[in-house]
């Protein structure tokens, strides 16, 4: 093998610095669109500026999360689809704040490539601002590096770290979940960015499934289409929750399924009876059990299972707490409830 001759510069390693400053031209506008009015500056500082009004609250508290989108991206990178996976990027950061009682103020992305595709990028942000604007938190800043030798050119990943505030004395924290209390089940319509690489395994591997091909028997849409599903951005619905009834407790149904998450936010003398026949589970979760012979016990750890977000009301509130969540454009129902207990979560099977 010859060795390069000549002299080297960054491009010829593979990074393209005059590329990066225009897909940052190409994505200011869009990045633009989220800002509140508490954001100071602009795009390309060293630091993103955002001006917390304290005067609102009494004593605040900020909550931060930070997430990925996990082996969702490769399922975007096989169909060449890459303008919403910003908005599952939004959705796994601010739906995990709202948890805690927070209003998601602002968010910050990562972006690492193999190589740089300006297109590519800018469909990217584009997402992550679309999902902003949903969550209504500003996109004040973020990072573009290109990893090459480590990425193959198209590979990507995508990070974020989002941060809220919400009063120390409003802070949710499961503290006050008491048995009879009900669980208000949110629908989540996809996967969100939980358990792809079982999916993937099953769908495409095992079963060979094309991603242009129908879902599964009669689908009237493609198996991309329903693996590249958005995730809901739940925050601004939990956020009329909050302010509506007496909630006592907000699990994001993320990795570890339903058991896994709501039995973090339950008192260690109480559990949780979830009766899996109160809502209907999406058939992509019916074809990957089925299509890879997975256990009922291994989706539900792995799956939402076509619940997004489990909030917890007293049982005075549960019929208004419903209509809410109905009244905002998205469905809910009664789930389950919560008994005297040691802090478990039961998963009652749906009646055949």
């Amino acid at each position: 093998m010859s060795r390069p001759t000549g002299p080297e510069t960054y491009t010829s390693a593979g990074v393209d610095i005059a590329g990066g400053e225009r897909a940052v031209e190409r994505i200011r506008a869009k990045v633009r669109s989220t800002f509140r009015s508490e954001v100071i500056g602009d795009l390309g500082g060293f630091g993103g500026l955002f001006a917390l009004d304290a005067a609102r609250y009494r004593h605040p508290v900020l909550v931060a999360s930070t997430d990925g989108v996990g082996t969702k991206a490769m399922v975007a990178r096989a169909v060449g689809r890459f303008d919403t996976i910003g908005i599952d990027l939004v959705a796994m950061c601010v739906d995990d704040l709202v948890c805690q009682g927070a209003e998601p103020l602002f968010l910050l992305d990562y972006i690492a490539v193999g190589s740089l595709d300006g297109d590519q990028v800018v469909a990217l942000v584009d997402g992550v601002a679309s999902g902003c604007r949903q969550a209504r938190c500003a996109l004040i800043g973020g990072e573009m590096a290109e990893h090459p030798g480590t990425m193959e050119p198209g590979e990507f990943d995508l990070a974020g770290f989002a941060v809220g505030v919400a009063e120390r004395d409003a802070l949710v924290t499961g503290e006050r979940v008491e048995p009879g209390d009900v669980l208000v089940g949110l629908p989540s319509p996809g996967l969100r960015c939980n358990g792809y690489s079982l999916a993937r395994r099953v769908l495409l591997e095992r079963a060979g499934l094309p991603l242009e091909a129908p879902a599964y028997p009669g689908a009237p849409r493609s198996l991309a289409d329903e693996l590249l599903e958005p995730s809901v951005i739940y925050a601004p619905v939990v956020a009329k929750l909050l302010q509506s009834v007496d909630v006592r407790a907000v699990a994001h149904i993320t990795g570890g399924g339903i058991v896994g998450n709501l039995s973090r936010v339950l008192p260690p003398s109480t559990s949780a009876v979830v009766r899996r026949g109160h809502w209907e589970v999406p058939r992509i979760f019916t074809e990957i059990q089925r299509l890879g012979e997975v256990a009922d016990a291994e989706m539900a750890r792995v799956f939402n299972l076509g619940i997004g977000m489990v909030v917890v009301v007293a049982r005075a509130d549960a019929y208004r707490a419903l209509d809410v969540a109905r009244s905002s454009g998205l469905g809910a129902t009664e789930v389950g409830e919560v008994v005297a207990g040691t802090g478990a979560v039961v998963l009652e099977p749906a009646q055949r």
